[in-house]
C-alpha cells in the first residue's frame, strides 16, 4: 500500500472542515482556540527527543506538522494564504538567510566547498534579520521577540540580541558577580518585607541566572527541565523508601526525607 503523502495530509485536514460533512469539533476552531493544543504539542515532541524514543519523536512531530496545516486551512479559509504561501515564504526566506549556501539567491545555486566559521554565519543571521525588521518597520533591536515566550527563553533571546551590538558583560566573573549582587539585593528587599521590591528583584536574580547561562553555553530552559526531572526522581526514591517503611511523605519528619534525598543524590538520581 503506497504511502501517504503531504498532499493528503492537507485534503485530509480539508475534509475535518468541510461544512457538511465534517468533524464538529475541528468546524469550531479558530487560531486562539488551538493555541493552547500547539504548546502542548510542541512540549510533548520535546519530552520525546529528551527520552530518545525515536517511534514517539515520529508521532509527535505528525502532531505538530498537523498544527501548521490546520493554521493553514483555516487563514486559506478566510482567503489571507494557503499552506503553498507559507511554504513559498520559508524557504524564501531560508535562501535569503543562507547566502554561504544559496550565492545567487536561489534554491538550486551552489558556492561549493568552503570553510566558513560558525560564529560569521551568526553575524550575517543577524545582520540579515535585522535587514528583515527594518523592512517590517521593526527598527528596535528587540521589536520582533515575541511576547509570548517562555520567560526564560525571552530572556535567553533578549540577552543574545543586546550582546550583538556589545551590550553584554566580557567576562565570566563579571556575569557570576552580577549573581551575587542580585541576590544580596534580594536578601535586602526581603528584610524590607516589601512583596513587590521582593518580586523585583527577584525577577532581577532569575534574569541574571539566564544570563549565567548564555555565558557558560547552556541553555537555561535544559538547564531547568533537567533539574525537574532529577527532583522527580529523588523524590520518587523518598516516597518509595518510606513507603516500604510503612510510612509516607504526610508522615515523615523534614530530617527524614532530607536524609533520604541525600541516599538518592549519592545513588546518581
Amino acid at each position: 500500500m503506497p504511502k501517504y503523502s503531504f498532499d493528503d495530509l492537507v485534503y485530509l485536514m480539508s475534509r475535518l472542515r468541510d461544512p457538511q460533512d465534517g468533524c464538529p469539533w475541528d468546524l469550531e476552531q479558530d487560531f486562539a482556540s488551538i493555541v493552547p493544543f500547539t504548546i502542548e504539542e510542541t512540549y510533548e515532541l520535546v519530552d520525546a527527543i529528551e527520552t530518545s524514543d525515536n517511534q514517539q519523536i515520529k508521532d509527535e512531530l505528525g502532531d505538530v506538522l498537523f498544527q501548521v496545516i490546520f493554521y493553514s486551512q483555516l487563514a486559506n479559509e478566510q482567503s489571507m494564504f494557503s499552506i503553498d504561501d507559507v511554504l513559498d515564504n520559508l524557504i524564501d526566506k531560508l535562501i535569503r538567510r543562507h547566502p554561504h549556501v544559496f550565492p545567487e539567491g536561489d534554491l538550486q545555486s551552489r558556492k561549493g566547498r568552503q570553510n566558513i566559521a560558525k560564529e560569521q554565519v551568526k553575524v550575517s543571521w543577524e545582520a540579515i534579520k535585522a535587514n528583515e525588521r527594518g523592512g517590517k518597520a521593526q527598527f528596535g533591536l528587540l521589536d520582533d521577540i515575541p511576547d509570548a515566550l517562555p520567560a526564560l527563553t525571552r530572556s535567553s533571546k533578549l540577552q543574545k540580541r543586546a550582546a550583538t551590538v556589545g551590550f553584554d558583560w566580557d567576562n565570566l566573573s563579571d556575569v557570576i558577580n552580577k549573581v551575587k549582587e542580585e541576590l544580596s539585593e534580594l536578601e535586602s528587599a526581603k528584610a524590607s518585607g516589601d512583596v513587590s521590591e521582593i518580586e523585583h528583584e527577584l525577577g532581577d536574580l532569575l534574569f541574571s541566572c539566564v544570563n549565567l547561562s548564555r555565558h557558560l553555553k547552556l541553555t537555561p530552559e535544559t538547564a531547568l527541565r533537567k533539574a525537574n526531572q532529577r527532583f522527580e526522581r529523588r523524590f520518587a526514591y523518598i516516597e518509595k523508601a518510606l513507603s516500604e517503611k510503612g510510612g509516607s511523605a504526610q508522615q515523615a519528619s523534614a530530617d527524614e526525607m532530607e536524609a533520604l534525598w541525600v541516599e538518592a543524590k549519592q545513588q546518581g538520581l
